[in-house]
This record gives structure tokens, C-alpha cells and sequence, in this order.
């Protein structure tokens, strides 16, 4: 198969839903020998802010000299952002080999054959394993991986925890970033109960970080914890950061925990970040605590470098100067009001005006990812991403109407959304209301309400790669 081909036949696996469950995942990876178990591994559960605080601990641990694999999802623009040793991608043609190779074990070996459903009704592929997108696809991260050599594994949740296929993982910390509403569908209609299903990450006696959270979550991540034995440390309890400096590139920021580091930077934008950053060196210190030898390779200077080091795209980055435009995944409320705080606090203050690029998935909450951040915007732009969840143009404008909000246009394309944008931004332009000044932009553009959205964004303005089929 072509890689392209390979995409394809990875994304046709949606036919088999989403299966919250790890008996696929353990019979496809005892096929390769149970590659999981090569490595050491850091396991990340959570509903916002997990991708970034894995990357942080990988980079940490890469500045320790250790040979890392990083697991996330979900990706923007390649599918081989998933998968990467030492934060180089996984290649095109090793995605290609090694799909061939987990179809072809999936067709020929006897035990990945189940019965007929129904009491020997049925049979064709309904009597097969049958593995879905993220199944197949954790288990070529952990192959890899182990094909690496690589010594520690971060590996983030794909939507819950205790059901999810990267939970055949017996990590040696387990990290809980902020817990809301998210995925009601598969996880539970209330709060405790997501909970529920993100604390399934903790095993017994296997140590954990987790953010602040509200009481109901951190009744039911206590409770597990206790449950299971494991040391619980607790973001405001047992370590805490405090901000120095905050602007639009990023933070410096002082952690107290068993170490005290001062002046630590990192170069993304926003609060959340910096307690992202402080679950990641927290997670070190829990390393170093369960290994003495570790003690002399995670120092504070190790710990700082990973920090600053670190890269992550998708999450208040700039992909455009000038004009500039700034992408942010916010794909449920919790995470629109994040990035809100972000606009309000680093942002409107060297930029005039606001335009708002949003595309949503049919299936989210879409007044609640819209109401944080209506109120900053001084018009705003809908449009649709290429896939079938993605609501309509006009039902966005409908809900941002039903919420008092009038200056609403409409896009096609990402493309002629961005197009659009970039006229009304001008200084001078009709649309702008604004007197030139000097020939610089006065008006930011922000892109979000997706991952699909944003990955089309940076697609438009010439990343490379395939469009996402599988995004959230």
C-alpha cells in the first residue's frame, strides 16, 4: 500500500465504532510479544492540557539522556505526529510497514478469531477481532517503540482511561491532568463519573500526579487512589508554581515542590501551561523518589532544559506573523475558557480587535465552547471542516445569534474563511473601521473550536500532510 492508501485503510477501522474496552488491545499485542512491557513508561489521563504536559515530561526525560517515545493524539496535519522517539516523527513508510505487518498478524493468526456472536449466528467479519482506529494504532506506537530500543514511554489517554487501550500500560507514575466535560457519551453524563473513567489509570500502589480539580473529581481520584494503594500528589497540596512574567510567548514561573526551582521559562502561552509545566516537574520528582539512580540525571538544570526545550503545536501558537493568526484546539468548554483567559490576559493588550474563526463538531456543546469567548471578539467568521461531524456554517451562526452575538459571516472553506479574515483585518479597510498605521495589522485573528479546524488552518497556510480523519 501507498502511505496515502495506508491512511485510508486506518481511517475505514471508524466501521468498528469506538470500543471501550482492552481485550482487543491485549490479544493484538500479545501477537508482538507484548512490546509495552520493553519499557518504562508514564501514563497521562485527563480532558484538557494532557497532550502538553506529556510532551514536557518527555522532554525532560530526553535532557536526562534517555532514549523517549511520545504517544498522542490526537494529531493536526500528519499522522505521524502520534508517534515519535525523541520527538522525531515516526517516517511515512515505517506508518506503511507496519500497518501491513498488524493486518496481515490480524488476518492469519487463529487467535485473534472470536466466536460467532449469537450463539454461532453470524460469522464473516462480525466473528473477528475486528480492532478499531485507536487500537491499531496504539499498538503500532508500542511496537515501534520497543523497535527503538527506547527507554521511557509518555503515553497520553485517547479519550478515558480505565477502558482505554493504552491502559494494558503498568506505568511508573500516572498523571491526571484537568478533569471536565468531555466525550458525555461514551464517558458518563456527570462529572464524578468521567472522573470514574479517567482515575482508571491508576494502578496499585503505582504513584499519582494529579492538577487541581473540583471536589466531586478529587473525591473519586482520592478514593481510587486509596483503593489501589498509590501515593496521591496533588497540584496546590503538595507542590505549586507562581508566575513571574506572562505575554504572548510564553512564561517564566517559579515551582516549589521537594525542589525549589526559580526562573523557570517556557515558551508557550498561558496560565494553563505553567501548571502543565508544574505537573511535569512533579512527575520528575516522583521519578527520582522511586529510583535513586535517576536522581543523578533529572537535576534541576535537566529539569529546567526539558522545560524551555519542549515543543507543542496547535495550543495558542502563531502560524502566521502578518498577518497574524493564532490557532488553539479548544474543542469543549472547560478549554474555550481557558483560552478566553489567555486572549483577555496576554493578548488584548497588543492587539485592538479580535476576529474569530470557529469550526465545531455537531456532536460538542457548542454554546459552551462558544460563550467564553463571544464576548471578545469583534466579529466572527464560521465555517465547516472537511469531515462529516463538523456542524453546518449556518447552525453556528444560529447559536452565536441565540447568545446576542450579531457580526457573523459565513465561510466555505478554511481557506476563504482565512481570506475573509485577513480583508477585514487590514487597517483602512471598510471593514476594519480603522485608520492605517504604519501598514501594521491591528486586528488578531484566532482560529479554534477543533482540532480538525486548526489542522485545516495550518494546512491553508502550507503545512503538509493529510487531512485528519480522527482528530478527537
Amino acid at each position: 500500500m501507498s502511505y496515502s492508501d495506508t491512511i485510508n485503510y486506518l481511517y475505514s477501522l471508524q466501521k468498528y465504532g469506538i470500543k471501550l474496552g482492552l481485550d482487543n488491545t491485549v490479544k493484538l499485542l500479545s501477537c508482538f510479544n507484548n512490546p509495552q512491557a520493553s519499557f518504562k513508561s508514564v501514563h497521562i489521563a485527563g480532558t484538557n492540557g494532557k497532550g502538553s504536559t506529556s510532551a514536557m515530561i518527555a522532554s525532560i526525560l530526553q535532557s536526562a539522556g534517555f532514549k523517549v517515545g511520545l504517544f498522542t493524539s490526537p494529531h493536526l496535519v500528519s499522522f505521524t505526529e502520534r508517534i515519535r522517539v525523541n520527538n522525531e516523527e515516526i517516517t511515512e513508510s515505517e506508518v506503511v510497514n507496519l500497518t501491513e505487518e498488524i493486518r496481515g498478524r490480524i488476518q492469519n493468526t487463529p487467535s485473534l478469531t472470536l466466536p460467532p456472536r449469537g450463539g454461532g449466528m453470524g460469522g464473516g467479519d462480525d466473528s473477528k477481532l475486528n480492532p478499531t482506529f485507536f487500537e491499531v494504532v496504539t499498538a503500532m506506537g508500542f511496537i515501534y517503540f520497543e523497535r527503538n530500543n527506547i527507554d521511557w514511554a509518555v503515553v497520553e489517554t485517547g479519550m478515558g482511561g480505565r477502558l482505554d487501550a493504552t491502559n494494558v500500560l503498568m506505568p511508573e507514575v500516572s498523571v491526571i491532568t484537568s478533569i471536565s466535560y468531555d466525550h458525555k457519551y461514551f464517558l458518563g453524563e456527570t462529572i464524578s463519573a468521567i472522573a470514574e473513567e479517567k482515575a482508571g489509570i491508576i494502578k496499585n500502589r503505582i504513584p499519582v500526579v494529579t492538577s487541581e480539580q473540583e471536589p466531586a473529581v478529587m473525591d473519586v481520584i482520592k478514593k481510587k487512589a486509596d483503593e489501589k494503594g498509590s501515593g496521591l500528589f496533588i497540584y496546590g497540596k503538595d507542590f505549586s508554581v507562581k508566575a513571574k512574567k506572562e505575554n504572548i510567548n510564553g512564561s517564566i514561573f517559579d515551582y516549589r515542590g521537594d525542589m525549589e526551582l526559580e526562573g523557570l521559562e517556557i515558551f508557550l502561552a498561558g496560565r494553563h501551561q505553567i501548571l502543565n509545566a508544574a505537573l511535569a516537574v512533579k512527575t520528575s520528582e516522583v521519578l527520582i523518589k522511586k529510583s535513586a539512580p535517576l536522581a543523578s540525571r533529572l537535576t534541576a538544570e535537566v529539569i529546567k532544559s526539558g522545560i524551555e526545550n519542549m515543543e507543542w503545536h496547535g495550543r495558542l501558537e502563531f502560524i502566521s506573523d502578518n498577518p497574524p493568526i493564532l490557532i488553539d484546539g479548544a474543542h469543549n468548554p472547560s478549554a474555550s475558557s481557558v483560552l478566553a483567559d489567555s486572549l483577555r490576559n496576554n493578548f488584548l493588550n497588543t492587539y485592538r480587535r479580535i476576529i474569530l474563526i470557529m469550526g465545531i463538531m455537531a456532536d460538542k456543546d457548542i454554546k459552551g465552547i462558544m460563550a467564553p469567548l463571544l464576548p471578545l471578539a469583534s466579529e466572527i467568521i464560521f465555517t465547516a471542516p472537511a469531515y462529516e461531524r463538523a456542524a453546518s456554517p449556518e447552525r453556528l451562526a444560529e447559536c452565536a445569534s441565540s447568545l446576542g452575538f450579531t457580526n457573523i459571516h459565513i465561510a466555505r472553506t478554511m481557506r476563504e474563511a482565512i481570506e475573509m479574515a485577513i480583508e477585514r483585518s487590514a487597517p483602512g479597510s471598510f471593514a476594519s473601521g480603522e485608520p492605517a498605521r504604519g501598514g501594521q495589522l491591528s486586528a488578531l485573528t484566532v482560529i479554534t473550536g477543533s482540532f480538525y479546524t486548526i489542522g485545516e488552518a495550518k494546512e491553508a497556510l502550507g503545512a503538509k500532510g493529510i487531512l485528519s480523519r480522527l482528530r478527537e
